[in-house]
């Protein structure tokens, strides 16, 4: 005689198989809540083609406003303008949680999920939570047209 497992049973096991991989998928790096180092938007300095968007046209310069800046949310990059004529490039998914930053304002990148805020002069962070600078995107300027390297 073999012993049949109950529905109850199968229920209990299956279930706690689920929770246990969604609870591994819900992990982060290193615990302080950063992810910069595993990000698949990581930037792209020093290995042009990387992300496969080395040479597309960003945004042009009439765009980007001097002492602001455009997220480019397609992209995944903010483009800033912190003096007349110099422009920089950061990845605008923050480096706390992920999310996407919302606006460029008063000198900041913002993040609206947790309040983080990053320098757009060097992508330095400005008001955490997040404790990473936000990755610098390596653009060029031609005439009017920003492009990734």
């Amino acid at each position: 005689m073999s012993i049949r497992p109950t529905r109850r049973t199968i229920l209990i096991a299956t279930g706690g198989a689920g929770a246990a991989a969604l609870v591994a998928g819900c992990g982060d790096s290193g615990g302080n809540g950063d992810t910069s180092d595993s990000t698949p938007t990581s930037p792209s300095t020093g290995s042009p083609g990387r992300d496969g968007q080395e040479g597309q046209e960003l945004t042009t310069t009439d765009k980007v406003p001097v002492g602001g800046g455009t997220i480019l949310k397609d992209q995944q990059v903010v483009v800033t303008q912190p003096q007349q004529g110099e422009f920089k490039a950061f990845s605008a998914i923050c480096t706390h949680q992920r999310c996407t930053v919302g606006s460029v304002s008063d000198g900041t990148i913002n993040c609206p999920c947790h309040g983080s805020k990053f320098s757009i002069t060097d992508g330095s962070v400005a008001n955490p939570p997040a404790t990473q600078p936000l990755p610098e995107k390596q653009i060029t300027v031609d005439g009017n047209s920003i492009r990734l390297v």
